[in-house]
């Protein structure tokens, strides 16, 4: 049997991991017959915003402890994550990956990635282990993984980002894929796109039978 790291950044489409992204990936791979874990880092969130108002918060919260409440408490330190256990990793998306996983909400194409995601994602691409990515999530990946090809829906802005960063980007609607044969990488838009809630389930799934593939 399959097993996937599915890597969260929080809880929260705006400060963590899109919530519907996240708990349709881990819907996929049951479905498809693979077994799957939760890993986030241990580090304070950039900030809380409350997701009634889109205002920011005055109060601070964990991103390991956040992400908990979408695995139901069972997530593991992303620092703790071994590669050589797994089959492939996977990355939801939400604004937690531009804001926590990596400096992108910030600092648009001269974003950073935080160390621990950049470790697991080169370990991953050395050990020639799939990647795979939802929403904002493959521009990490292009930043990371040079030359990726990867896809973020039709945003012309995060197209030319990508392209910046050394990538090459595939248009793919709601439900698409993006499949980066040499370097093992799948991507799907999700909420990049107005996708609905039917659509992200579908789009995960492709994903996931892509990395078994794979």
């Amino acid at each position: 049997m399959k097993k996937f790291a599915i890597i969260l950044s929080g809880c929260g489409v705006y400060d963590g991991s899109e919530i519907h992204e996240a708990v349709m990936t881990m819907l996929a791979a049951t479905k498809l017959g693979v077994m799957y874990q939760l890993y986030a880092p241990d580090i304070e969130q950039m900030h809380v915003i409350n997701h009634l108002t889109g205002n920011v918060m005055d109060e601070k919260r964990n991103v390991l402890v956040e992400s908990a409440r979408i695995g139901r408490g069972n997530v593991k330190p992303l620092a703790d994550l071994k590669l050589e256990i797994y089959d492939g990793i996977i990355f939801p998306g939400g604004f937690g990956v531009a804001k926590n996983l990596s400096s992108f909400a910030v600092k648009g194409v001269e974003f950073t990635v935080l160390p621990e995601v950049e470790r697991v994602v080169k370990e991953a691409h050395e050990l020639g282990k799939p990647i795979g990515a939802l929403c904002i999530s493959p521009v990490m990946i292009a930043k990371v993984i040079q030359g990726a090809t990867v896809t973020i829906g039709q945003d012309k802005a995060t197209v030319d980002v990508v392209k910046t960063l050394g990538g090459n980007h595939v248009e793919t609607d709601h439900t698409g894929i993006a499949i980066d044969e040499k370097n093992k990488i799948v991507t799907t838009p999700c909420y990049m796109l107005d996708s609905s809630l039917a659509q992200i389930a579908e789009g995960a799934e492709h994903l996931v039978q892509a990395m078994i593939k794979m």
